[in-house]
């Protein structure tokens, strides 16, 4: 069974390092580790000097998740620990730790002290390392000036934890309704084929409704991760150029989101999206200025898509929360409100209207978004308490009792 790995807590350009540096660090191992989003992830490494870093290790291990913390200090508190500044050498030695069930510890040395790291590697079993060349870093830039974090109210931060820096938001998990990617340069979800006719005497099989009301694709349907696989332009986009690298989960076009709006609403098909070659590729990006998360364009999609009202798959008088805090825009500076209200506990969407003094219809979009992009979830009524039968009372009820 692979060993699974996922990041959290950390913004683009850590994200685009350490995965750099996994990649590195895992052919050297013989590939025995797979990265995959870090609610699939049986280990999962959150920058701790970030701001959201403690309150992610917190959630984390409460569900029971092995921690690395990513820091620049001499120790932290989670299972294992990856100093910083980081090499592929330290994370190799990280890896070979956590697969080995070795206490917590330092991952190796930091970046700056190189020969420690590479004589730790180089006592690995022989059979464990591999031919295999390091994987390219992809090209990821700063957060774009568009993007601004919402500081997070104080009450809801653990009191041993600081506010450090700034962070992006970690990959989201991908939207109930889409199916797995096709093949790479083509992206239409796959489409459910009836079974053939089952032969006499079988009897007929009743058809099963589907989990959630169906719908026409949305943009942010596209977006989710695994929906599509390769480099696409944007057929729609003709005043402001549009590219998206799946694999990379990143995009090229404009900083700011709003003027996208006209281009990404209703109906999104498989024609809208254009597969680009290398060539190019580096030709048009290099023309739009720094990569962007591609997260960022996923929230939205769905901010965009339900118009005011909730999306056909989420229930209308369900109570929402947010289970971490969002990467708010400076363009919607009422999402902040709407968050903060979210983070208080479970409610409906009058109640969050209510309590954070913004529209029906915003909340609507921004719960859309949310959940479409793994920060929010429904929370499911609490069962009712069993009743307890009444007493008996009176003197040969007491003692009908005894």
């Amino acid at each position: 069974m692979a060993l699974t790995l996922g990041f959290t807590g950390m913004d683009a350009a850590t994200e685009a390092a350490l995965t750099a540096a996994f990649n590195q660090a895992n052919g050297s191992l013989g590939h025995p580790w797979q990265l995959v989003p870090d609610a699939e992830a049986a280990t999962v490494i959150v920058d701790m000097d970030s701001m959201y870093g403690p309150m992610s290790w917190l959630r984390l291990h409460a569900a029971g998740k092995q921690v690395v913390g990513l820091s620049s200090a001499a120790r932290t508190q989670t299972d294992f620990h990856l100093r910083r500044p980081f090499d592929a050498d330290s994370v190799a030695e990280l890896l070979q730790a956590v697969s080995g069930g070795q206490p917590a510890k330092a991952a190796g040395k930091p970046a700056a002290e190189p020969q420690a790291s590479r004589k730790s590697a180089a006592a690995a079993p022989k059979e464990s390392r591999a031919s295999a060349p390091a994987a390219a870093p992809p090209h990821v830039a700063a957060v774009p000036s568009g993007m601004s974090p919402s500081p997070v109210p104080q009450d809801l931060l653990p009191e041993e934890h600081p506010l450090p820096v700034d962070e992006e938001a970690e990959p989201p998990a991908p939207a109930p309704h889409l199916p797995a990617s096709v093949e790479a340069g083509t992206l239409a979800p796959t489409t459910i084929t009836p079974s053939a006719a089952v032969v006499h005497p079988a009897p007929a099989v009743e058809p099963i409704a589907p989990a959630t009301p169906a719908r026409e694709p949305v943009f942010a349907d596209w977006l989710a991760p695994g929906a599509l696989s390769g480099r696409f332009r944007y057929r729609r986009a003709v005043q402001e150029p549009l590219l998206i690298d799946a694999n990379a989960r990143q995009y090229f076009a404009t900083t700011s989101l709003k003027p996208l709006a006209s281009v990404i609403e209703g109906r999104v098909g498989r024609e809208d999206f254009q597969p680009v070659d290398a060539a190019a590729w580096a030709r048009e990006t290099e023309a739009l200025g720094a990569a962007q998360p591609l997260n960022r364009l996923q929230w939205f999609g769905g901010l965009v898509a339900g118009k005011g009202h909730l999306l056909p798959e989420f229930d209308t008088s369900g109570r929402y929360r947010l289970g971490k805090w969002p990467q708010t825009e400076r363009e919607f500076p009422k999402h902040f409100r709407i968050a903060t209200a979210m983070m208080k506990g479970p409610a409906t969407l009058a109640e969050l209207a209510g309590a954070s003094g913004v529209s029906f219809q915003e909340v609507a979009d921004f719960v859309n978004a949310s959940l479409i992009t793994g920060y929010a979830e429904l929370v499911p009524d609490a069962p009712p308490e069993p009743v307890e039968p009444p007493k008996p009372a009176g003197l040969f009820g007491r003692r009908r009792g005894k």
